[in-house]
C-alpha cells in the first residue's frame, strides 16, 4: 500500500480518467503531472496507491491523535509555500469536483500605507495564498518570515488576512475547530494575533467555543501530515 499526500491543486477523484494529476499550480512544471502513474511505473509490484492532498493527510492525523481529536467537523489550513485547506466530516476528508482551495479565497487588499502592495498568485489579483503565504512575507518585506523578528509588522498584517479567511471559513462552512498549520505558522506569537485579528472581525456574530480552543495549531507540528497518511494507510488496509 502506497499512501500519498500532495501539495494541490490535484486530480482526487479515483472515478475521473485524470486520477493522481496536478492541475494549476504556480509550481514550475507540475502542471498535470500525473504522480500516480509515475508511481505506478516506478514499482516493480502492482500495488495500491491512495492518493490524496498533503492538507487532507494532515486534517487526519490531528483529528485521530492531535487538535481535533472528538470533533466532526473540522478544517485544517496549512500556510507554508502555498495556502491549503482541507475539510473532514466524521473523519473522512470532504471531496467535491476537486479538493477545496482554500489558499485562493479572495482577500481584500489589507496593506493600506504600508506601500507594500504584494500579491504573488499569478492567477488572480488578490487571494490568501497571493497575499499570506511564505513567498508573499518574502516578497513584501525582502526576507524570509523566519528571519523576521517577532515583533516585525510583518506579524500583526500577516494575523489579519489569516483572520480573513478564517472568517470566511467560519461563515461558510461553521466548523467545530480551524487548526492553522504549516511553516509560517510556526512563528512565536502569530496565532494570538490570528485570534485577535479575528474576534474583531467577527463582532460578537458566532457563538463559538473559546478562540483558544477554536484557532489552534496542530498538536503534533510538521508531522501531522506523515501521521495522517499513514493513518489513512491502515484504514485502507
Amino acid at each position: 500500500m502506497v499512501r500519498l499526500g500532495t501539495f494541490g491543486p490535484a486530480d482526487v477523484d479515483p472515478r475521473s480518467p485524470g486520477y493522481g494529476s496536478i492541475l494549476t499550480t504556480p509550481k514550475e512544471s507540475w502542471a498535470g503531472f500525473n504522480v500516480v502513474n509515475a508511481l505506478r511505473e516506478a514499482l516493480a509490484d502492482p500495488v495500491p496507491i491512495a492518493f490524496d492532498t498533503d492538507v487532507n493527510a494532515a486534517a487526519i492525523g490531528e483529528a485521530t491523535f492531535g487538535a481535533a481529536i472528538h470533533h466532526r467537523h473540522v478544517a485544517y489550513v496549512t500556510v507554508g509555500t502555498g495556502i491549503g485547506g482541507g475539510f473532514l466530516l466524521d473523519g473522512v476528508p470532504i471531496h467535491g469536483r476537486m479538493h477545496t482551495e482554500v489558499g485562493h479565497l479572495v482577500m481584500p487588499d489589507l496593506e493600506g500605507d504600508l506601500d507594500k502592495s504584494i500579491n504573488v498568485c499569478p492567477f488572480h489579483s488578490s487571494c490568501l495564498e497571493g497575499r499570506a503565504s511564505g513567498p508573499a512575507l518574502e516578497a513584501r518585506w525582502g526576507q524570509p518570515g523566519k528571519d523576521l523578528a517577532p515583533d516585525h509588522p510583518a506579524w500583526e498584517l500577516e494575523a489579519r488576512y489569516l483572520a480573513h479567511g478564517a472568517i470566511d471559513l467560519t461563515a461558510a462552512w461553521s466548523p467545530e475547530v480551524i487548526i492553522l498549520g504549516g511553516g509560517v505558522m510556526q512563528q512565536p506569537g502569530l496565532i494570538d494575533r490570528v485570534r485577535s485579528a479575528f474576534e474583531s472581525l467577527a463582532g460578537g456574530y458566532w457563538s463559538l467555543p473559546p478562540l483558544e480552543l477554536y484557532l489552534r495549531t496542530p498538536v503534533l507540528e510538521q508531522r501531522a501530515g506523515i501521521v495522517g497518511a499513514l493513518s489513512l494507510a491502515q484504514r485502507l488496509l
